[in-house]
């Protein structure tokens, strides 16, 4: 990681003279991505900037391509300003840290949120529309046109990563039979310029109350109606069905402004209704393969809120075809046992249980001393992580601290070291608090007790208070001997 930093300045200094302070690494999402914040000792407005390394460089070369395609357009997009000679590293304009779900999450549905979502659906209809226009669907990382059988491997990818991990029996033949009308009935529609594939509020940022759109590299030519699917019915905004059609009728509006000829709404609509059921089965893979098979917590807590937005969606709405064994598996699907099966256990003001989460260091204080009356719970030793006390600049901090974190984060293997930690802890916690018991104790250890086993620590505390909102205590038993 401290070489990709090292490559990062070196092409920074090929775009700017401004001295850079330092270099963050970003906390990665979904993807496979790395990004980075630079900063810089400038008295420019600008002096922040994010840099980007991926191995995947075709992906790299169509964002680029992309980006340079809409920002002549004036669409809101990064700037890119330096790439690297293999295109593995690019620099690009920093567009904030704040997301439109952020914007939602900490404001609400608030007349402020639903103007940025018309700003995101005006800005759409222009980047769809005129991006289209000169664009080389050449560039694009898979097909180039979301057609019949892109349609069919959305549907496929629901099967295989979210339908068939339930093992529920059906009728295989008749199921694909069910893909293939619903694709070709999809795939013939009256506008297809510019998709984005995955417009979310996630990909929209908000800075000083402007939008920009990121992460649009999956792009496509493609119906109009699938990308505002994607952003009106993204699970995790929660938007209510008022919102939704308000918003819907905006954004027909604005294409209305660009296009010669005004859209058949009726029609527009119902085309509409197939793609929303396509995104959310489509979203519903996406969920099981980076939860269910690569055990990604985001993304498991995020399907209990996908079926129920499907379930509603089926309830209220009309996609326009009837496919028998597909809607038979869908009820399925939706059902509460079914939901229930993925919502995560949830402590409250009711619940006895208290988690006591200490540090330690095995030279200084050894193995503390469990004071509970049920005994047991868990002592894990760091010391087979890589030791941040060992480098020099360190030594004065402890697992607290942001240099620390980055170190243990981007240079060794304490993320995978606390993944499986999470999955042992968390049977235990989750079947406690369903049984009522008052308290169990988890232990970190390391030599000194003030860089790994309090990292570790922390990042549990955290873990287990988002993920079950259980009562904790954390102790970092050796901090009065810490070097300081």
């Amino acid at each position: 990681m401290q070489q990709i930093i090292e490559e990062i300045k070196t092409l920074f200094k090929s775009y700017s003279t401004a001295p850079v302070v330092r270099v963050e690494k970003i906390p990665q999402s979904g993807s496979d991505r790395v990004y980075f914040r630079i900063f810089c000792d400038t008295q420019q407005a600008e002096n922040q900037f994010i840099a980007t390394y991926n191995n995947n460089i075709q992906e790299n070369k169509t964002f680029i391509y992309f980006s340079k395609h809409f920002n002549s357009i004036g669409a809101p997009v990064p700037k890119i300003y330096a790439v690297n000679a293999d295109s593995s590293i690019y620099i690009q304009q920093d567009v904030g840290s704040s997301s439109l779900l952020n914007e939602i999450e900490s404001k609400g549905h608030t007349e402020a949120v639903f103007d940025l979502y018309k700003k995101s659906l005006r800005s759409l209809a222009h980047l769809q529309i005129n991006g289209d226009k000169a664009l080389d669907y050449h560039q694009c990382i898979t097909s180039k046109e979301f057609g019949q059988q892109a349609i069919m491997s959305d549907l496929l990818y629901f099967k295989y990563y979210f339908l068939d991990t339930l093992k529920i029996p059906y009728d295989k033949e008749k199921l694909l039979n069910d893909f293939e009308a619903i694709s070709n009935y999809l795939s013939h529609v009256d506008h297809k310029y510019f998709m984005f594939r995955d417009f979310q509020s996630r990909n929209i940022m908000v800075q000083a109350d402007a939008i920009h759109f990121i992460d649009y590299q999956g792009g496509m030519k493609g119906a109009l109606q699938y990308d505002v699917a994607s952003l009106l019915w993204q699970a995790k905004a929660e938007l209510s069905d008022e919102w939704k059609n308000s918003l819907l009728n905006y954004y027909i509006d604005c294409v209305d402004e660009i296009l010669t000829t005004p859209v058949n709404r009726t029609h527009f609509i119902s085309q509409y209704n197939g793609y929303v059921l396509i995104r959310l089965l489509q979203v519903l893979g996406a969920y099981g393969f980076r939860g269910l098979f690569e055990r990604k917590a985001h993304f498991l807590s995020s399907i209990p809120l996908a079926l129920k937005n499907l379930q509603w969606f089926l309830n209220n709405k009309n996609v326009g075809i009837s496919c028998a064994e597909f809607e038979r598996l869908l009820s399925i699907i939706v059902s509460e046992k079914t939901i229930h099966q993925f919502e995560t256990t949830k402590a409250n003001a009711q619940t006895p249980l208290v988690v006591k989460i200490n540090s330690f260091s095995y030279l200084k204080n050894g193995y503390p001393k469990n004071e509970t009356n049920n005994g047991g719970g868990f002592v894990f030793d760091c010391r087979g992580i890589l030791n941040p006390g060992r480098v020099e600049e360190y030594k004065k901090q402890s697992g607290q601290d942001k240099p620390v974190k980055d170190f243990l984060e981007q240079q060794t293997k304490m993320p995978n070291f606390l993944n499986s930690i999470f999955d042992i802890v968390d049977i235990t916690i989750e079947d406690y608090i369903n049984r009522g018991f008052e308290s169990v104790e988890i232990n970190f250890g390391c030599t000194g007790g003030q860089h790994r086993s309090v990292y570790a620590a922390e990042e549990l505390n955290r873990h287990l208070r988002n993920k079950f909102s259980v009562k904790t205590t954390l102790s970092h038993i050796n901090k009065e001997n810490w070097v300081k």
